[in-house]
């Protein structure tokens, strides 16, 4: 088991795992499906967040309780966070003038943006990895155990599963195939990248899973498998090539939902822990006197075999069909990309 679900409040923890995965849904859907529903959720909604962040922290700067007691403030105040807010809302918006062709969105070299965003999404989470591990080394040295105390207040065990699911984000990166093979739906829902397919998908998938669960662990329930799961489902049943699209809206969405409503996954009923926690809670004031890294090692490793696989089969089509996997589509063989295809404006 990779979660503490059990007990009183198991049902709870069921229970908003559904709701996170539907609502993620259902709001994608609203996003993707208008100009007015992406606007605001990924213009309008992020510049009255921003004017909220600042507010705090400039309350806080200025000793207000009201703003020292905010939970973003206490609970959601890492670098981590507001790099990932805003580089997933820069993805959205970037892929809404690629779809709607908006200004440097009709042009050729711009269809490059949706790798290079990706590619910078992945460097922040890598390097958050190796963080986790370097400050995993310190504790060890200084304290005899790998628990570290993050900004947030949240313990983490920092150890060499930090370091191989790092070399498999940098792999994932190399992964991703046919940069300019960019599309806009017919009906102007999507934005396409059709040589995305479900390869890359698990590959990475599964090295985000084991990002969240070793540096995100008091959120991995939500923003691991069910962030994760809903832009798949998606992918897999109606939406064949707009995975890439789908995962940046419900990332900047879960992002900012998060980042103002942290006590939902942090300290309701809804919280969910991973087995990490051999004591059973997790507690900022109480130092950790027992750990289970067991599957932080486990999903490491095959996190690290997707991606090489993944790597491998890239290079030996692209050898075959003697193309530049970047520069070049080379699954325009499987079922998925063609699927896509026949939803793209041409």
């Amino acid at each position: 088991m990779l979660f503490q679900i059990y007990g009183e409040n198991a049902g709870w923890q069921l229970l908003g795992w559904v709701l996170v995965f539907a609502g993620l849904i259902l709001t994608n859907e609203l996003a993707r499906r208008t100009k007015k529903g992406g606007i605001f959720c990924f213009l309008i909604l992020p510049a009255a967040l921003t004017v909220y962040f600042i507010a705090i922290y400039v309350g806080a700067a200025m000793g207000a309780d009201w703003a020292l007691n905010n939970p973003t403030y206490v609970h959601m105040s890492s670098w981590f966070h507001y790099a990932k807010l805003y580089a997933a809302t820069a993805g959205c918006i970037g892929f809404m003038m690629l779809k709607y062709k908006w200004k440097i969105g009709k042009t050729e070299w711009f269809k490059v943006f949706p790798f290079v965003i990706v590619a910078i999404n992945i460097l922040i989470a890598v390097a958050s990895d190796f963080e986790s591990g370097i400050r995993g080394l310190m504790a060890l040295a200084s304290q005899g155990d790998r628990w570290w105390l993050s900004s947030e207040n949240v313990w983490l065990y920092g150890g060499w599963w930090n370091w191989v699911n790092g070399i498999a984000g940098i792999l994932n990166i190399l992964c991703m195939t046919g940069w300019w093979g960019i599309y806009s739906s017919k009906d102007k829902k999507d934005m396409l990248w059709p040589d995305m397919t479900w390869c890359f998908i698990i590959a990475y998938d599964l090295w985000n899973f084991e990002y969240t669960y070793n540096n995100l662990p008091t959120h991995a329930w939500y923003c691991g498998l069910a962030l994760l799961l809903a832009p798949t489902f998606a992918n897999a049943l109606w939406n064949k090539g707009g995975w890439i699209q789908n995962r940046a809206n419900t990332l900047a969405l879960w992002c900012m939902f998060a980042q103002v409503f942290p006590m939902f996954q942090d300290t309701s009923r809804f919280a969910t822990i991973p087995v990490l926690y051999a004591d059973g809670f997790m507690d900022a004031a109480t130092r950790p006197t027992a750990a289970n890294p067991t599957m932080q090692g486990v999903i490491a490793i095959i996190a690290l075999a997707a991606n090489v696989i993944c790597l491998a089969f890239i290079i030996k089509r692209s050898k075959e069909q003697k193309k530049n996997p970047y520069k070049n589509e080379i699954f325009t063989d499987q079922k998925d990309f063609q699927i896509a295809m026949a939803r793209a404006e041409k």
